[in-house]
């Protein structure tokens, strides 16, 4: 039994092994592509060797070359490696041999392995955070442009039709035309390539029983719920919802000595962009009528609306986790919002409509002919018996009597009542 440590590179694998013993037996560097890997394991790795490398850009391209050829492969967790082998002098022939060495002696922090579902939706869902984040920067340039030419706005969304037709039209000098001209093709070719990238994700968001689940919490659309899915994968490896919460970094910083504990801002640990979109989602919280809402407005009363955010961001995971883990939905959702949320997903999957409208045979509201025009509102399990989500846990006597603390506990329960209400009137056009 050897013990192979890899320190890999974007170019270039440095190899070491050491024995059961912990002496150092070989080394080796050699090109990080299909063919180099391959070649080192069919060459120097035997079936009871074990190998250890830090997660990274390609890690999972090499674990999988190497799976076949040896007992074991471990990917350890970078940050905490260096915690643990924090050295003065640091090279690719020293972390080789160190991981091979913790190895040895198993301690090695190891990262848990997703399987290839979870490592797909975690592609795409990085994909897709990278082509928003391009698109920002394609519209940032173009306020840019604007602003160094003292030109105020068009009176709309600059990236509307409208105001792509004002920006084509807008007289500038032959710098500026030309920079805005290509920032806006630009800009058209990263929508179409979002575009694309959402029917796919719509697809298999819809096939994806966990991502229906979560889009019934509030403010948590397709792009949130496929993020929080791929981030967390398989939920049972967290203990609890505090720890899904912490390796999403929205957990605050904490240093405790003696009888002195400080606790800072949150460590920003995990994937940022689902820690974005997460905090994100929790903007839509502050007029929730729900449990959510109520908890976002009081520590924004005690404290500040950005605290109020983070901790209601928290709050959000924690609750995902348990749903997740209970494969139950949220059971103080709007159902009018959540049918509207999981209906467009259905749409943009499957192409399917459902006609609405009262279905023949059926008796006439009563309002029918007053010249009171309102729509019908299915109650909660309606809504989620129709979009085949998990039915709602009945309430527990502790949860009717905080919901009664809360002041609305008849808000919960006219959940599970249909109910009509008028429509909006449109708008008169000027």
């Amino acid at each position: 039994m050897a013990f192979v440590g890899l320190d890999v590179h974007r170019r270039e694998v440095e190899a070491a092994i050491v024995g059961e013993s912990g002496g150092l037996q070989f080394r080796s560097r050699f090109p990080a592509t299909r063919e180099g890997v391959r070649k080192f394991a069919e060459n120097f790795l035997h079936a009871t060797d074990h190998v250890a490398l830090e997660a990274t850009t390609n890690t999972w391209g090499v674990v999988d070359l190497l799976r076949s050829h040896v007992a074991e492969v471990v990917v350890s967790n970078p940050l905490r490696t260096k915690a643990i082998a924090q050295a003065k002098i640091k090279t690719d022939r020293v972390d080789a041999l160190v991981l091979a060495q913790l190895l040895r002696c198993d301690y090695l922090p190891r990262v848990w392995e997703p399987d290839e579902k979870t490592r797909r939706m975690r592609r795409l869902t990085s994909r897709r955070a990278s082509l928003v984040a391009d698109r920002t920067g394609i519209k940032n340039r173009i306020h840019s442009v604007l602003h160094q030419r003292l030109i105020p706005g068009a009176g709309v969304d600059l990236f509307s039709a409208k105001g792509r037709i004002w920006l084509r039209a807008l007289e500038l000098d032959e710098q500026g035309r030309q920079a805005v001209d290509s920032d806006l093709r630009l800009l058209d070719a990263v929508d179409t390539e979002l575009a694309t990238l959402g029917a796919t994700l719509a697809r298999e968001g819809y096939e994806e029983p966990r991502v229906r689940l979560l889009m019934t919490l509030p403010g948590v659309d397709l792009a949130v719920a496929q993020a929080i899915v791929a981030a967390l994968g398989d939920v049972s490896r967290f203990p609890s919802g505090d720890q899904a919460a912490s390796y999403l970094g929205i957990v605050p910083r904490t240093h405790q000595s003696g009888d002195h504990c400080y606790h800072g801002p949150i460590t920003k640990q995990g994937k940022g962009h689902v820690r974005w979109l997460v905090v994100q989602a929790a903007q839509h919280l502050a007029a929730n009528p729900g449990p959510l809402g109520v908890f976002f407005r009081r520590v924004a009363k005690r404290k500040s609306r950005n605290v109020a955010v983070v901790a209601a961001a928290r709050k959000l995971v924690v609750i995902a986790w348990h749903m997740l883990r209970n494969n139950e939905p949220y059971r103080y959702a709007l159902p009018k919002l959540t049918e509207g949320k999981l209906a467009r997903l259905r749409v943009a999957a499957t192409g399917e409509r459902r006609q609405g409208g009262v279905s023949k045979g059926s008796e006439r509201p009563a309002d029918y002919g007053t010249g009171n025009n309102t729509r019908r509102v299915r109650s909660l399990d309606q809504v989620y018996t129709a979009e085949g989500v998990p039915p709602r846990a009945p309430l527990a006597v502790g949860e009717e009597q905080m919901l009664a603390a809360m002041e609305i506990i008849d808000f919960a329960r006219d959940l599970a009542q249909p109910k009509r209400e008028p429509r909006r009137k449109k708008a008169a056009a000027e």
